[in-house]
This record gives structure tokens, C-alpha cells and sequence, in this order.
């Protein structure tokens, strides 16, 4: 073989084997992919895996310690946020369903009294209140448990909470609520037509109540003389025998009454009497659509018997019997403080004195008072 020559044969430009060609390009093949590989060791194995299942997801490819380790760029999904839960309702009563709710028997009944600054001041008329239910007989006292006070200003509020666990602020406008109401009064008719709707919204609310005036002295329990029959129970200023006879004459500082859609619906036309009889308090509307309501509701109406609720219009003199005595026909709140200051010296001689002097009526109210007589 001569210099120069073309192995194999062929013709006369010198030529390089087709064998020795794949080899050649093989080899740049597998310089350049480590040259690739080895400027990126930490995704070797990703693109490797990459190549060979081109259809598999960044979900379904794992991650490898070696790509945590160096820093991978591979996108891992976020968490799925929190639901964003909505904001509770403001309840229109602010806390007063909790009030109830922490007062309330278990029948889902509250005793509720209102009060203003001017009772509240001390010797006025809530110390006589709560006087008389820690004198009273028959754990009479444990019921100050389930007592709501509706406070009508901020300083009777905060007199309230010392001296009570139950206590509401019942916000009002248009009238300064701070000092005495003389009886007919423009405001005494806004007070006393802003706690008998107040009455409703606790009703609407699922509760029964009792409500009692302030200047209502606790001697016994009253309950055990208002009838499960009756949808209402209210005292009378004059009673005259029959417990549901309409004739008898109501007084709404002691009145109970059962949750009801007959009740609410009472209250609604009570309201509206308001207006069909302007210028009356709500005991009058009460005593002029007693009638026509309780046959429209078939509405059951108990009427209490003085001799156990009584009050100064109809005085019950037997102290054996008395639960509750009502400081009514009497104006102004000096007088009332005068006379039911002498009912309570009475009452705390009679609780102390023997049984056999008890039993034998030796007793009496001091008469005449002021109001009482």
C-alpha cells in the first residue's frame, strides 16, 4: 500500500472510515451530555428522570434530598388558605339575650324590675327592695338569683353591678332618665310605654317574665299563687273575688306572663293602644281592651288575689299570709320610702317574734302612713 492511499479502496481524495465517523460522533455525544451533567450535579437525576417519563407531572415527581439539598427551583403548591369565618351578628339588644339566659329558671323564666339613678341611691327605694327578700321567708331570697334589673341610665347601671349579678342598660333617646318621673308626666308615660315594650322583646325572645315593681316588698314566695292555667297573672289594685273575672281592677307593677305567640300578640295591641287611646298610661289601655283582646286570643287572664299580692289600694292586714305588698295609690317617692320603711320594722318584728305570737295575729301594719291605710 502506497502512502496517502484510501484504505478499502475507492477513489483518489482521501476519506475516513463510516465506522470511525459514528465513533468520533459518539463520543462528542457523551462530552458534551457530561459537560452538561456535571455543570448542574444537583439536577442530574431530575433530567434524567425527566427524559426517560415526559409525561409524568411535576405533582407525581418526587422530590429527591439531593434537590432540597441544593436548592431546587422546583414549585411545590401553596396550602390552601383558612376559610375566613363571617363576623357573629350584633344582636339589636346588645348583651340582654345573655342576661337572660344567665338569670332565666328552668322553665326559661326571669322576675325583672326597672329601675332608674334616683332608686338607686342609698336608703332609697332598691335597698328596701333587696331588704325585703333577705328578711323574707320560705327562701324567698334565693330568687334574687334569677333577677334581671333594667337600668335606664349609665348611673343606674353602674349602681346596679354593685351590688347585683344581672343587671341590663336599656338604651333609650329623647328622655333623661336620671330623676324621679312624677306620676302623668310626659316622660313617667314614655317610662312606663318604653318598659311595656321592652316586656314584648323579652316574650319575642322565648322568656316568660315576672315583673315587679321596685316599690314591691318580697315577704314570700308569689309564684305558688299564680295558676298554670293562665297565659297572664297580674295584680289588682281592687280584687273582687273571682280570680278571672275581667271586672276586677289591674295593676301592671306585679304582672307574669308566659311566652307565647297569644302573648306577643297581645303585646302588639297593647302598643297599638297606645295610640287608639292617647294620652293613658298602659294599666288603662290594659283595663279598656282586656275584653276584647282575651275573647279575640282566647286569652286565659288571672287576676291575683290582694290577700297574698296585695298593695297600699287594698291592703291585706294578715302578715300570715302576705307574699308581696305594692307601695300603689301612693305619689311621690318620698312618701313611698316613708311607708315602706315602717312596713319593713313591722315585718322584721314579725319574723322575729315566737310562732304561738305569730299564729295569733298580735301583728299589725302601722296605720295610717303617708299612703298606707
Amino acid at each position: 500500500m502506497k502512502n496517502g492511499e484510501a484504505v478499502g479502496g475507492g477513489g483518489g481524495g482521501s476519506s475516513i472510515s463510516p465506522l470511525v465517523s459514528f465513533v468520533l460522533g459518539a463520543a462528542m455525544a457523551i462530552v458534551c451530555i457530561l459537560f452538561v451533567v456535571s455543570a448542574s450535579p444537583g439536577r442530574r437525576l431530575a433530567d434524567i428522570s425527566a427524559w426517560s417519563n415526559s409525561n409524568a407531572t411535576a405533582e407525581d415527581t418526587p422530590l429527591l434530598p439531593s434537590q432540597l439539598a441544593a436548592g431546587s427551583n422546583v414549585t411545590v403548591a401553596a396550602p390552601a388558605p383558612a376559610p375566613v369565618q363571617a363576623p357573629a351578628p350584633v344582636s339589636p339588644y346588645g348583651d340582654l339575650e345573655e342576661v337572660l339566659r344567665r338569670a332565666a329558671m328552668k322553665d326559661k323564666t326571669v322576675i325583672m324590675t326597672q329601675i332608674n339613678a334616683a332608686w338607686t341611691k342609698p336608703g332609697s327605694l332598691l335597698d328596701l327592695f333587696f331588704e325585703s327578700f333577705r328578711t323574707g321567708e320560705g327562701g324567698v331570697a334565693r330568687l334574687l338569683d334569677h333577677l334581671v334589673i333594667v337600668t335606664m341610665d349609665p348611673a343606674a347601671y353602674e349602681g346596679c353591678q354593685a351590688v347585683h349579678r344581672h343587671c341590663y342598660f336599656l338604651r333609650t333617646t329623647g328622655v333623661d332618665y336620671r330623676s324621679e318621673k312624677m306620676f302623668m308626666s310626659k316622660d313617667y308615660l314614655e317610662m312606663m310605654w318604653g318598659r311595656n315594650k321592652f316586656q314584648q322583646t323579652v316574650l319575642q325572645l322565648g322568656y316568660n317574665f315576672l315583673f315587679t315593681d321596685v316599690d314591691v316588698m318580697w315577704f314570700r314566695d308569689p309564684f305558688r299563687h299564680i295558676s298554670m292555667g293562665a297565659d297572664m297573672a297580674i295584680s289588682s289594685d281592687v280584687f273582687i273575688g273571682d280570680p278571672y273575672s275581667l271586672g276586677n281592677f289591674p295593676n301592671g307593677g306585679f304582672l307574669f306572663v308566659r311566652s307565647s305567640d297569644k302573648t306577643v300578640e297581645f303585646y302588639r295591641s297593647w302598643q297599638q293602644g297606645r295610640w287608639r287611646f292617647f294620652g293613658k298610661h298602659e294599666q288603662d289601655v290594659f283595663n279598656l281592651i282586656k275584653h276584647e283582646q282575651a275573647a279575640r286570643l282566647q286569652l286565659a287572664i288571672q287576676f291575683l288575689d290582694t290577700t297574698y299580692i296585695s298593695g297600699f289600694c287594698q291592703l291585706s292586714k294578715d302578715l300570715n299570709k302576705i307574699c308581696t305588698l305594692h307601695a300603689n295609690c301612693c305619689v311621690g317617692l318620698a312618701a313611698k320610702l316613708h311607708d315602706l320603711r315602717s312596713v319593713l320594722d313591722v315585718w322584721t318584728n314579725y319574723t322575729a317574734a315566737p310562732p304561738e305570737d305569730r299564729r295569733a295575729g298580735k301583728f299589725h301594719w302601722n296605720l295610717p302612713g303617708i299612703c298606707i291605710h
